[in-house]
């Protein structure tokens, strides 16, 4: 039969959430010393106020008790004495004061010949007053000063002293009863502390229970759950969470099964990536030393060589070498903006040189950008598009016009050409294409525009999708290309 609770409360335990099995246990621990805290503070309250309206009745008698006779006294000697006025001493405020803090005493005691004593007290103020007022009449008529002292001597100071003396058997007898509450104080301690003690252990039992069976149901699939990710750290995506309880860690070991299979799934959407972006950087190496360019540029030089023209042709060669040792020189991925400059600047140096009855071309990049980091050979398959689709598409002199400008923390470099432009449908054919991704490319338009959308897939990985290319084009008019890159110089 116990066997058969145990498992049961065991399944119970194993089926409930978090946070139940959280709450349970601090409910079975939080609810008895609630209970001892009721009890605690209810005994306390009552005690606590009886003591606390002793010490304020006594208090109220204390703020007069001791210097009221004295200073009472003294005030009406001088008004007798012709030393201050009624205005200035003002005994009925005094007598005013005494009789509302007297009249505090008689509503707050719970004893009854205390009761009695501040009624004898508010009588006697009643009767201070007479005298005060005797002595002021007298005053106005003048002539009296024997008559006042006298009622000063046996009336005023008569009455101050019963008064002092019934306030100090008030205060004695207020606290007495302190000794009381005491006594009942230790009584309900003792037996509080008899009922604490019996409480006590019933809570260290359950506390006990407690602290093996819900801290195991807890602990042991959460181990489980550790388990697993260790083994996913150290590379197995084969295996899964299983067999869990409670319904926080099944929901957890769910997602995590999830978690890893998605993990799983990008592992090898990545190694394909990385696959693309590869064959993509080589096709964009092969790309960027154009072999048309190479064999269009060296039968110019030896056009040149044959006509004679030896300054030309070490002007073009000298041109040449710096394109290609800027294209492959460092062996890295990433240039100065300066670098690019150059780079380009070659280049197009030597389609001026070719195609001088077409083409001109300006580059302007303020010094303060120069510094800023872009991939390698951005520039110059933009310049190539503009030159090849652009230019050379029109009649009369091209121009090519390059140039950089600051705009917050980006750079934003433009290529501007004043060739044939392009069709709105063109256009749109071309923004299209650059948000196509790699595998939903075709063949004629990798032939076609390719170059541009490397240079645009390689912003974006490096910099993110915020950056890369954007083109506007007006037919009969031109293009621009603008290249939008993160200022890191």
């Amino acid at each position: 039969m116990k066997i058969g609770l145990r498992s049961r409360f065991r399944d119970m335990l194993g089926n409930m959430k978090l946070s139940r099995k959280i709450q349970l246990s601090l409910m079975l621990i939080i609810i008895p010393l609630f209970i001892i805290f009721v009890l605690l503070f209810l005994g306390m309250y009552g005690a606590n106020r009886q003591y606390n309206q002793i010490i304020a009745n006594a208090t109220e008698a204390g703020r007069f008790s001791i210097k009221f006779k004295e200073e009472f006294d003294y005030k009406i000697y001088l008004l007798i004495a012709g030393h201050s006025s009624f205005s200035e001493e003002n005994p009925y405020a005094s007598i005013d004061e005494a009789k509302e803090i007297v009249l505090d005493l008689i509503n707050n005691t719970k004893i009854l010949e205390n009761k009695r004593r501040a009624e004898i007290i508010m009588k006697l103020l009643g009767n201070l007053e007479k005298y005060v007022r005797r002595i002021e009449e007298n005053k106005k008529e003048g002539g009296h000063y024997d008559e006042n002292f006298t009622i000063w001597e046996n009336d005023v100071q008569l009455v101050t002293g019963l008064i002092q003396s019934t306030i100090l058997e008030y205060i004695y007898y207020e606290t007495r009863g302190m000794e009381e509450i005491r006594v009942k104080v230790a009584e309900d301690l003792s037996k509080m502390i008899l009922f604490c003690l019996g409480v006590f252990v019933f809570l260290t039992i359950v506390a006990l229970f407690l602290s093996f069976v819900i801290p195991n149901s807890i602990v042991k699939p959460i181990h489980h759950l550790n388990d697993i990710t260790n083994q996913v750290a150290r590379g197995n995506l084969k295996v899964r969470a299983n067999a869990l309880q409670g319904a926080e860690v099944k929901s957890l070991g769910n997602s995590l099964n999830i978690m890893i299979e998605k993990i799983e799934h990008l592992l090898e959407a990545v190694k394909e990536d990385e696959t693309n972006l590869r064959v993509a950087e080589l096709e964009l190496l092969q790309a960027q030393i154009n072999p048309h360019f190479l064999y269009n540029t060296l039968d110019t030089i030896i056009w040149l060589a044959e006509a004679g023209k030896q300054d030309e042709v070490v002007e073009m060669v000298t041109y040449l070498s710096d394109f290609f040792r800027t294209s492959l020189n460092h062996g890295t991925g990433m240039a100065t903006l300066r670098e690019e400059e150059r780079h380009l600047r070659s280049y197009l140096q030597i389609q001026h040189m070719r195609y001088q009855d077409i083409l001109e071309y300006e580059i302007d990049i303020p010094d303060n950008l120069k510094e800023a980091i872009i991939p390698k050979i951005t520039l110059q398959p933009i310049v190539e598009n503009a030159l090849y689709h652009g230019i050379k598409n029109r009649r009369g002199k091209g121009r090519i016009v390059v140039s950089a400008t600051n705009a917050d923390s980006d750079v934003i470099i433009s290529i501007m050409d004043n060739g044939i432009g392009m069709t709105p449908e063109r256009l749109n054919e071309v923004i299209n294409f650059f948000s196509q991704t790699d595998k939903q490319v075709d063949k004629d338009q990798k032939r076609d525009s390719y170059g541009l959308y490397n240079v645009n897939q390689r912003l974006k990985l490096k910099f993110g999708d915020s950056y890369g290319l954007s083109i506007s084009s007006e037919y009969g008019k031109g293009t621009c290309v603008k290249v939008k890159i993160p200022f890191k110089g």
